[in-house]
């Protein structure tokens, strides 16, 4: 029972529950006398734990960085779309639409805008693309669904990455606590048998 406890704390693969996405969940210690049999193995498996919660925070940093650029790219999308749509209700109108477009962070232009059927899009790595109106507002809509759903995911996913590291941080105090008590119980025991070995002086 306590080389299966000692391979989960290894590894994370004993126990095959996982989150939607994959996620191992934390092996949860009940009993340390599941994970270590003796004082010897404390060291290994406290470093075992470590290298799960490294490993856990090396994912919430990444699902940060990943979320911070979906809420960046949620609204761009967002606005697109609007606009898409806005030049779709215009396209049957034959007087052309003044507007100012961005050509800068400060710097903008003024701009009339013929009734089109079409858009140009950017796709990203200075690519566009023409996109008949329909077609495209059918792929920014998708986009954004797409998105909308990851940034959601990813939350979630922060969330359970979390709850397992404050899994692993309590499983650690437990194992270190569990060493105190055996170091205690060892030294009473030293003391007890040096007392009983050593006669009494009268």
């Amino acid at each position: 029972m306590a080389s299966t406890g000692k391979q989960v704390a290894a590894s994370g693969k004993g126990d095959t529950s996982t989150n939607p996405r994959g996620i191992p969940t934390a092996p949860f210690v009940d009993k340390v006398e599941d994970y270590v049999t003796s004082r010897d193995e404390v060291e290994g498996t406290l470093r075992n734990f470590q290298e799960l919660i490294s490993k856990y925070q090396f994912m919430e940093m990444n699902l940060q960085r990943r979320m911070a650029g979906l809420k960046d790219k949620i609204p761009d999308i967002q606005k697109t779309l609007d606009t898409v749509l806005f030049l779709k209700l215009r396209k049957d109108e034959s007087e052309p639409i003044e507007t100012t477009f961005e050509l800068n962070d400060t710097l903008y232009a003024r701009a009339n805008i013929p009734p089109t059927e079409e858009v140009s899009i950017w796709l990203g790595a200075n690519v566009m693309l023409s996109y008949p109106i329909d077609e495209a507002q059918e792929l920014l809509e998708s986009k954004l669904k797409t998105a909308k759903t990851s940034l959601s995911n990813c939350e979630e996913d922060l969330d359970f990455i979390r709850e397992q590291i404050t899994t692993m941080e309590v499983a650690t105090a437990r194992v270190y606590n569990w060493e105190i008590v055996q170091k205690r119980k060892e030294k009473k025991e030293e003391e007890d048998s040096k007392a009983a070995s050593t006669p009494d002086e009268k």
